[in-house]
């Protein structure tokens, strides 16, 4: 993965589009189908994962997880030499994923990756990033990611394709507590409002979640991992991965998760590490779902929008 991370690196580099190897020779996404055979998770890395994101440990793969597995064949899309830019100027917009059934730690899975041709955005252009997971013949899983490519001098609350859930330069998540019992506060006020959804749970985050993440993920893109690799980009602080932010969202969820979902998330703006955020949810009548969110403790914006659908 660190090879892959530094092919992505080098991309940045002036003129080096021009090497065959490097992404933003081509003018189009390439028309490219990878794939990984025999994939069996590692109990340790599981482990690992589910402590980072909150996940109760048991033998059954989060979904999230999953994403995890396809996440070098992705990367690797996004590096090759036909690729029209550089992965690391891509923001993460949305991410949707559906299990069809509970994946078993012990089952072997073959990975599929393609990316869908380009299309108009209005702060740019857009492509999907699509993943399935099969036992044998059995589809068990799939994922749709769409990536923004911004041009002409637009701005968007996104983030970066490696992790998503990143916004401009100078969001902030600040830290800090409730407000007193009675009070008229803003913040108080923003968190039962946000979204419509009510208050509910508070997240510390700390400064080293992204590394921490980065470790049991294999996703290292700079801005995630440490201040002085986070600046160059724009941003005064590390940030939460995107998909981390998905994944402790459905672990808050886990015991209320069906068999069979969908799960969709928008990603707004960045959470800045170290950082505190409120978690919302509520349930949905005749087995609407769970719409939830992160919200900024301070006014109420939204870090992501999301909903789990049952199948």
């Amino acid at each position: 993965m660190m090879a892959l991370f530094l092919r992505a690196a080098a991309a940045l580099a002036p003129g080096a589009s021009v090497l065959p190897s490097i992404a933003g020779g081509g003018s189009e996404i390439p028309d490219l189908e990878l794939i990984l055979t025999s994939v069996q998770a590692d109990r340790g890395r599981l482990a690992a994962y589910d402590r980072v994101c909150g996940f109760a440990l048991r033998d059954e793969l989060p979904s999230t997880f999953v994403h995890v597995l396809a996440f070098p064949l992705q990367l690797a899309i996004m590096i090759d030499g036909g690729f029209p830019f550089p992965a690391a100027g891509l923001v993460h917009i949305s991410n949707r994923i559906t299990q069809y059934r509970p994946v078993r730690l012990s089952e072997r899975l073959c990975i599929r990756v393609s990316a869908t041709p380009l299309r108009p955005h209005l702060l740019g252009r857009r492509f999907s990033l699509l993943s399935e997971a099969r036992v044998g013949q059995e589809l068990v899983w799939e994922e749709a990611s769409v990536a923004l490519r911004r041009e002409g001098g637009s701005t968007f609350a996104g983030g970066s394709v490696f992790g998503g859930g990143s916004a401009p330069p100078g969001g902030s998540a600040p830290a800090g507590g409730s407000a007193p019992a009675g009070s008229r506060s803003p913040r108080r006020d923003a968190r039962s409002s946000a979204g419509g959804l009510p208050a509910g749970a508070q997240w510390r985050l700390p400064g080293d979640l992204g590394r921490r993440y980065a470790r049991v993920s294999g996703d290292r893109n700079p801005i995630h991992v440490h201040p002085l690799t986070a600046r160059p980009f724009g941003y005064r602080s590390a940030i939460a991965h995107g998909m981390w932010t998905k994944a402790r969202a459905l672990a808050a969820l886990q015991g209320r998760l069906p068999d069979a979902y969908t799960v969709e998330v928008t990603f707004k703006r960045p959470i800045l590490l170290p950082g505190t955020v409120a978690f919302t949810e509520r349930d949905h009548a005749a087995g609407g779902g769970i719409s939830f969110g992160v919200r900024d403790l301070g006014d109420g914006s939204s870090h992501m929008d999301g909903r789990v659908r049952p199948r």
